[in-house]
């Protein structure tokens, strides 16, 4: 059965959020007050809406109990995004995804329920210039101060070694996660296969361990 989420407010985080979910095969319902956005990802979701994203009626109509989450991606209204995510909570949906504006906000919907407060903007800043200081990693995604998720070409000196030569997770903490080797991607890496020039690594390690790659 697929899964369904909420999305309110449509500017560019939520806007991707949605059509993103659809694209990984849930139902997405998308809510904006602003007809020319609601108009921008119509097409590309399951149903796109016009509304008042701060009326406590709102998720009520929508039937929003038999939903997998929401994401309240709209911040700049606090009201309406504190209001939005009270009622989420009081009617049982099960992930509630929140953008703050500000680390006040942030404090708010933590302590009415949100499962999960992100800052978008802010967090991608940081990924990016994570990327830019480590020119040799594809992608870096962090998942706590200390940890995270990268992308990385196989460096020189592990070129035709195996992942059982390597040893990655005894000599380094590091665990590869994942092999991409153009559009095809192993999760499962066989750990007898030599590594290839052109594949591209997928670890999760401490930071300061992939630093130093």
């Amino acid at each position: 059965m697929k899964k369904q989420f909420i999305v309110l407010g449509l500017g560019s985080f939520g806007a991707s959020v949605a059509v993103t979910l659809q694209q990984l095969g849930c139902d997405v319902v998308a809510v904006d007050q602003d007809m020319e956005r609601v108009n921008d990802v119509a097409e590309m979701v399951t149903y796109a809406m016009q509304a008042d994203i701060g009326n406590p009626d709102l998720l009520l109509s929508l039937g929003s109990n038999n939903y997998d989450g929401l994401v309240v991606a709209a911040a700049e209204d606090m009201e309406a995004s504190i209001m939005a995510t009270l009622v989420a909570k009081e009617i049982g949906i099960p992930h509630v995804l929140c953008k703050a504006r500000d680390n006040r906000h942030a404090a708010v919907l933590r302590k009415i329920g949100a499962d999960a407060v992100v800052f978008p903007e802010e967090e991608m800043g940081k990924r990016i210039a994570k990327n830019l200081m480590s020119a040799n990693f594809a992608d870096w995604i962090a998942l706590s101060p200390d940890y995270s998720v990268v992308e990385v070409r196989t460096p020189s000196y592990w070129v035709g070694k195996t992942l059982k030569e390597l040893d990655l997770r005894r000599a380094h903490e590091l665990n590869v996660v994942g092999i991409k080797d153009g559009d095809r991607v192993e999760i499962t890496p066989d750990p007898d296969i030599p590594l290839k020039e052109e594949s591209i690594l997928m670890l999760i390690g401490a930071n300061k361990t992939l630093e130093k790659l």
